[in-house]
C-alpha cells in the first residue's frame, strides 16, 4: 500500500495531484515542442507512471486541468494590471504589458503547447469563456477611452500582442519589443 505523505488521504490526493499539473506546466514551459508522455511526467512529479491514472485517466484530461488551472491565473494577471491604473490609456498599455510579461514568463508557450497537442481542451465551453474573458479589461478601457469600435480595435492590439509575444519567445530583444508596442499604443 503506497505511504500517505500528508496528514490526511485528501490532502495527500491533492498533493499528489499538484505535483502531476506542476511537474506537467514544467515539462511543456521547457519544451514546449515535446509532448510530454506520462513516464517523463511520473519522473518529473516523483511518482510511478501508474499513478497518474488515478488522477488522470488519459492525457487529454490532464492537458485539459492544465489548461483550467492557467487560463484563471492569465486572467487574474491581466486585471490586476489593468485595475492598477484610473486612466483607460494606461490600462491598455497595461493590458499589453501584462500579456507580454506572461509570454516572457512561459505561460503562452505553455497555452501553445496544449492547444497543439489537445484541441479538444480548447474546445470545452468553460475554457473558451474563460479565454474570451482576457479581452475584457482591454474592451472596458477602449470604452472608458470613447474608441468607436472598441471590438474591432480589440483585435488590432491582441494581434499586435500576439506579434510581440512571438518576437519575444524568438529571442528578440525584450526590452526592444516592449517599447515598440508601448509607443504605438500611447500616440
Amino acid at each position: 500500500m503506497p505511504r500517505i505523505t500528508a496528514p490526511s488521504v485528501p490532502e495527500h490526493r491533492e498533493a499528489q495531484r499538484r505535483a502531476i499539473l506542476d511537474a506537467t506546466r514544467e515539462l511543456l514551459a521547457d519544451a514546449p515542442d515535446v509532448e510530454p508522455t506520462f513516464a517523463a511526467i511520473a519522473a518529473k512529479a516523483g511518482l510511478a507512471r501508474s499513478s497518474i491514472y488515478h488522477y488522470f485517466p488519459s492525457r487529454e484530461e490532464l492537458f485539459r486541468a492544465v489548461v483550467v488551472e492557467a487560463l484563471p491565473r492569465w486572467k487574474a494577471a491581466i486585471e490586476a494590471a489593468t485595475g492598477a491604473h484610473d486612466d483607460p490609456g494606461a490600462r491598455i498599455v497595461a493590458y499589453a504589458e501584462a500579456n507580454l510579461t506572461l509570454v516572457a514568463d512561459g505561460e503562452h508557450a505553455v497555452i501553445s503547447a496544449l492547444a497543439a497537442f489537445s484541441p479538444r481542451a480548447f474546445s470545452d465551453p468553460w475554457v473558451q469563456e474563460m479565454h474570451g474573458q482576457h479581452v475584457e479589461p482591454l474592451l472596458a478601457a477602449l470604452r472608458d477611452a470613447g474608441v468607436a469600435e472598441p471590438g474591432v480595435v480589440a483585435e488590432l492590439v491582441n494581434a499586435m500582442v500576439q506579434r510581440a509575444g512571438a518576437l519575444i519567445e524568438g529571442g528578440a530583444d525584450e526590452a526592444a519589443v516592449r517599447a515598440a508596442v508601448r509607443g504605438l499604443l500611447t500616440r
